[in-house]
């Protein structure tokens, strides 16, 4: 079974990620989790909803707003990242947890490297299906390059010098 990084220790994926090809060749499964693309999602939404363990994946270009409406009943929302260079998922994976609340699991998929992962955490990404060819390892400590942010991110939102002590308001 293939593995993954998820809220920060290396697990198995329990998700299959199927693309339009795969289910117009073969049908959708009838049982086990499965990530469908969105416009899979938006053609078969209610027969999606009915079966629980149906999440979706956003490309590039498609916005969350077309999920917006569903994200309660969404396990996960999977971010695709077509090439390294695309940054338009970390304003989505931003747009999901500040603008729409979204408690649940944001997967990057795709073109997704060791550098990239502590920037995505700070834009709301708590899993990283890393590509194939990259040690998880290795990959995994590419959460913890750095231990302070001088911006605020969607953990602490304040700035560092926002969430300094009152150092003189602690006059004797």
């Amino acid at each position: 079974m293939p593995r993954l990084i998820k809220d920060g220790v290396i697990v198995e994926n329990e998700w299959a990620l199927l693309s339009a090809e795969q289910i117009a060749e073969s049908g959708i499964p009838v049982a086990g989790k499965i990530i469908v693309p969105l416009t899979q999602w938006l053609e078969q939404r209610d027969e999606m909803i009915a079966r629980g363990d149906v999440a979706v994946w956003l490309e590039a270009g498609e916005e969350p707003e077309a999920i917006a409406a569903d994200l309660d009943k969404l396990p996960l929302v999977a971010i695709n990242f077509p090439i390294f260079r695309d940054g338009r998922g970390y304003s989505y994976a931003r747009e999901l947890r500040k603008r729409y609340g979204y408690q649940g699991e944001i997967r990057s998929i795709g073109d997704v490297l060791q550098d990239q992962l502590f920037y995505m955490w700070r834009v709301g990404f708590n899993a990283y299906d890393v590509r194939a060819d990259r040690d998880l390892d290795e990959a995994l400590a590419g959460l913890k390059v750095y231990s302070v942010t001088y911006q605020g991110d969607v953990h602490t939102p304040e700035p560092i010098y926002r969430r300094r002590p009152d150092w003189h308001s602690n006059k004797s």
